[in-house]
């Protein structure tokens, strides 16, 4: 799936990157647990102290199950996809969040080589108002685009360096055709 090309050779139509983050896997595996737990409680049941703490256990632990299983594996991978026109940020198994950024509001993009968790809050899709918005899903290298309505984008993927240089050509190939056509 990836198209990932050296510098010499001309970009791609379509270039496609990917970050994954293995660990999330466990944290599934938290999610999946609790949920398990809860349907356990459910079916088994031999509590005598009351329906109502019998269901808000149950329903607690269905609930955090769910939450942290929906959390993790929307965010154990992001997909990059940069055609022509836009680049498109997918997260997770379901492409969900998912974010469509035209190439027309794209000013820049720059190589960040070292994205963190910790510098965004954590993992997943983050917003922070003097950082603009993230979506985090390792650490590593990662490219941030400045938007003509001065926020900034964020995201991490492998070959980030190879995507910049993509997205810098087609920003170029765009401001060459607007003058072209301006005249």
């Amino acid at each position: 799936m990836r198209e990932h090309h050296d510098a010499e050779d001309s970009h791609p139509d379509v270039w496609t990157g990917r970050a994954t983050n293995r660990v999330q896997w466990l944290l599934a595996l938290v999610g999946a647990a609790c949920l398990a737990l809860g349907i356990a409680l459910a079916v088994q049941s031999a509590w005598t102290s009351g329906i109502v703490p019998l269901v808000m256990s149950v329903v607690g632990c269905i609930a955090a199950g769910l939450l942290v299983l929906y959390g993790t594996l929307a965010f154990v991978h992001v997909d990059l996809i940069l055609d022509q026109d836009c680049l498109e940020v997918r997260c997770g198994h379901v492409g969900v969040p998912r974010r469509r950024i035209p190439l027309s509001d794209v000013v820049g993009a720059d190589f960040i080589p070292h994205v963190t968790p910790r510098h965004w809050g954590g993992w997943g899709y983050r917003w922070r108002p003097e950082r603009g918005t993230a979506v985090v899903v390792r650490r590593g290298e990662g490219i941030e685009l400045s938007l003509w309505d001065g926020h900034t984008f964020t995201v991490t993927v492998d070959n980030a360096e190879s995507a910049v240089r993509v997205i810098r050509s087609r920003l170029r190939a765009g401001a060459a055709g607007s003058a072209g056509s301006a005249r």
